[in-house]
């Protein structure tokens, strides 16, 4: 585990020099805002653009993975929202503490540090996670918001949702490039150029971007904090490790690379969300910048221990 702890320890130490940054106020509020803008949707779009252009649909879709994934995170999803309930907290608190559970930074942290340890093979499952997480998951925590205040789901709802998918610049890279590879339609050189000087600062911006935004997170429901940290962390990747190897039966490697990211920390998205809909953003902030600290010491644990699926 020490030499996973290593190769990690500089993926983190970018986010801890963003923290500093943010702390200190030498990185404002506003620049860390226009630096996620510029990570969101020029470098890492690029660096998805170039990848999903060099694989085929049928590389990266698997019925078997979708599957093992799905019912992993979904398990810890019902869990979260059942211990946020029998606590008396509305289904408004209840969705956004099981995103919490759930919602792993894959597009900021996962992509870059992942790809990079875990080879260039792992770009096609980590995007299966990612579309996951965006379309289901991220379409159902509007869906429940919307339909517990309106007591109704209605076609505004839905609209909304699919509007929402489309103009995620993540899911638009992947479609695209997809759709590139299927036509085996050419990148010109010159392109294909921008798209690797644009996605090679995806790793370090979308890194520093976490680190300066954890900076005006808050330390608030630690109790609350703690517990869906400890699920994000822990009881996610457990629960996928089981249905991806015991359930499913997910070739080895993928499985692999599947826990690897259903262990990393809460997403940021999801306090994006929660200060949109005005839903428990402070017990959301928490659990980001809980989980991000602890995922130093858990990633590196994880991993350690899928490494011998890996080739």
């Amino acid at each position: 585990m020490w030499a996973i702890f290593l190769q990690t320890l500089p993926f983190f130490a970018i986010i801890g020099l963003g923290y500093g940054s943010g702390r200190t106020g030498f990185f404002s509020s506003e620049a860390t805002a226009y630096l996620t803008k510029f990570v969101f949707y020029f470098a890492l779009s690029a660096m998805l653009f170039r990848f999903s252009a060099n694989l085929s649909l049928s590389e990266i879709f698997d019925w078997g993975f979708v599957s093992a994934y799905l019912a992993g995170t979904a398990a810890i999803y019902l869990v979260v929202t059942l211990v946020a309930l029998l606590r008396g907290q509305p289904l408004e608190h209840a969705a956004f503490e099981a995103q919490c559970g759930v919602i792993g930074n894959v597009g900021f942290l996962g992509i870059p540090m992942l790809v990079l340890l875990l080879g260039e093979a792992a770009v096609g499952p980590i995007m299966l996670v990612l579309a996951v997480d965006l379309i289901v998951f991220g379409s159902l925590i509007v869906i429940l918001i919307t339909g517990s205040r309106d007591g109704r789901m209605s076609i505004g709802v839905l609209r909304s949702v699919g509007l929402g998918l489309l103009a995620n610049p993540m899911i638009v890279a992947i479609v695209l490039g997809l759709t590139v590879s299927g036509l085996s339609l050419p990148i010109p050189a010159p392109v294909n150029e921008l798209l690797s000087i644009l996605g090679a600062a995806a790793t370090p911006g979308a890194l520093f971007a976490i680190g300066a935004s954890l900076a005006g997170k808050t330390a608030e429901r630690v109790a609350v904090a703690g517990w869906l940290s400890f699920s994000k962390l822990v009881l996610h990747p457990a629960a996928v490790a089981l249905a991806a190897l015991w359930v499913f039966e997910v070739e080895p490697y993928a499985a692999a690379v599947m826990i690897a990211a259903a262990s990393l920390p809460v997403a940021g998205n999801v306090y994006i969300l929660a200060q949109h809909y005005g839903v428990a953003p402070h017990r959301v902030s928490a659990s980001i910048l809980f989980s991000t600290v602890a995922s130093i010491v858990t990633v590196s644990a994880v991993i350690a221990w899928v490494q011998p699926l890996l080739p």
